[in-house]
């Protein structure tokens, strides 16, 4: 699994006209998540061992035609052409595939984010396709990263992971990839350009070690509620949270009504939480937004409702794996 955190560019590397040709012709590409391989987005061009090749095939004309051998020219021009049908099947061996890239999970920020990509593959076999990021202020040539290699089976379908680490919080564009292949002997390099349209969100890094959760975060009405309900174990009722068990469903007011309703106990009212922006005490933003990553992950864990006060943002209480992304992608997007 290739995996890559993408710098901008920066100094001579974000003028160079390498890098100045490579923004021009990302420019003119569309942004999708599917890309289907065809004459107007498949290049090629020939390898260094390419050159080579036709170099050497030069030499041995010149020297056919100066010494006058017969065998040379049949030698020569037998090269040529096995030269020419490997140009036609490294172009075929990308012509004709669909890529597409499936929706990317949520990871923390420094984490590694995993790409699925599937390769379709109609017609015949394919082989050696490679899958690579396009890294920007990277001088080297493509060869530099080797990236992850794979075979299409014939009218079948290959699954290539990738993996992209965001460096911070937030929304983060899918980089570039190259989808080259050099089949079958080298000579020739074909390869497209894909510019996905998904982007990666990265979730605040919780702060380690995890802190205690704050003291004294329950609201009046709970305070109420546990007073009211000393010495009894059922207080009452209300609607239905995810995250509740089966054991707090009310099943003979759910036989009733047809609504999902939850056995209110003092003891859950006592584990209501509100995690607030002003007890981070924090010194900056981002430190402050971990340490609530932090506390929203233990309170979830211990099985606490809690609910999350960001300046001009409120999630309200609760719990289960649904509020734990809710509460995350707040942290992530807050600004």
């Amino acid at each position: 699994m290739n995996t890559a955190a993408l710098p901008p560019l920066q100094g001579r590397a974000a003028w160079s006209p390498r890098a100045r040709f490579r923004r021009w012709l990302e420019a003119r590409l569309p942004r999708t998540d599917t890309w289907q391989l065809g004459q107007r987005n498949v290049y090629i061009l020939p390898t260094r061992a390419g050159f080579t090749f036709g170099a050497t095939l030069l030499v041995m004309l010149l020297a056919s035609i100066n010494y006058q051998l017969n065998l040379g020219y049949a030698l020569t021009f037998l090269l040529a052409g096995a030269g020419l049908v490997s140009m036609h099947l490294t172009h075929g061996n990308l012509r004709g595939l669909t890529l597409h890239l499936r929706p990317p999970a949520p990871v923390f920020a420094g984490e590694p984010a995993v790409l699925e990509v599937v390769i379709t593959n109609p017609g015949h076999e394919r082989h050696a396709l490679a899958l690579r990021f396009e890294i920007p202020g990277a001088g080297a040539p493509a060869a530099a990263d080797p990236g992850v290699w794979c075979d299409a089976p014939r009218q079948g379908e290959a699954r290539v992971h990738l993996a992209l680490a965001p460096p911070r919080r937030g929304w983060h564009a899918v980089p570039t990839l190259h989808v080259e292949t050099r089949f079958p002997f080298g000579l020739f390099r074909a390869w497209t350009v894909w510019r996905p349209a998904a982007r990666v969100l990265a979730w605040p890094r919780p702060e380690q070690p995890a802190p205690p959760l704050p003291q004294g975060g329950t609201t009046a009405g709970d305070e109420h509620a546990a007073r009211r309900g000393a010495g009894s174990e059922l207080d009452g009722v209300r609607p239905w949270r995810r995250g509740d068990t089966m054991r707090q469903v009310v099943w003979k007011k759910v036989a009733h009504s047809g609504e999902m309703v939850s056995r209110e106990t003092a003891g859950a009212a006592q584990r209501e939480l509100w995690l607030h922006w002003h007890d981070t005490h924090g010194a900056d933003t981002e430190q402050r937004l971990s340490r609530l990553a932090a506390w929203a992950l233990r309170a979830n864990a211990e099985g606490i409702d809690c609910g999350l006060r960001l300046p001009g943002r409120e999630l309200p209480p609760g719990q289960g794996e649904a509020h734990r992304r809710a509460a995350l992608d707040l942290l992530a997007l807050w600004a």
